[in-house]
């Protein structure tokens, strides 16, 4: 079994399917990140994303499920305080707000795994999600020093 960042290496993207748009220089939606309407979106909340208790002796099978069915779920008793969830999303919001030209300096290369950029699975489709993503495998140090030169050691 190949780790991610082999394949990666094996299937590396061009710098258009990894730069993400500068948002803050764009007044419109471009059409390559136009999507057409879905006709068979719902969105209610009778139809929302499965919550998961960590707790539950099935939350194994119950992710598995969640995934092969909605690509996604909500997690609870998962025992992470809340100040640490407070703190990554501050660290967050302070990652993303950076200007693009900041961001760029940690961009992803073509055939790497972490870093900033667009998602790696948008290169199967044929329009562009509107988002910036940040992937982190392992620690985040590296990163860290070339978007904070003078303030990584907090993530140390």
């Amino acid at each position: 079994m190949s780790t991610l960042s082999e394949v990666y290496t094996k299937h590396p993207l061009n710098l258009q399917q990894i730069i993400p748009l500068d948002f803050d220089s764009i007044g419109t939606v471009p059409d390559s990140h136009a999507w057409p309407d879905s006709d068979g979106f719902v969105s209610n909340d009778r139809f929302s994303i499965p919550t998961i208790d960590l707790e539950d002796s099935d939350a194994a099978k119950l992710i598995g499920h969640a995934c092969e069915i909605w690509g996604a779920f909500q997690v609870v008793n998962h025992g992470i305080p809340l100040n640490l969830l407070d703190e990554v999303e501050s660290e967050v919001r302070r990652l993303f707000s950076l200007p693009t030209t900041q961001k760029l300096k940690a961009l992803r290369s073509p055939g790497g795994a972490t870093g900033y950029g667009l998602a790696r699975i948008s290169s199967f489709f044929n329009k562009f999600m509107w988002h910036e993503g940040f992937t982190i495998m392992g620690s985040p140090m590296d990163h860290a020093k070339e978007l904070w030169p003078h303030e990584y050691q907090k993530f140390w």
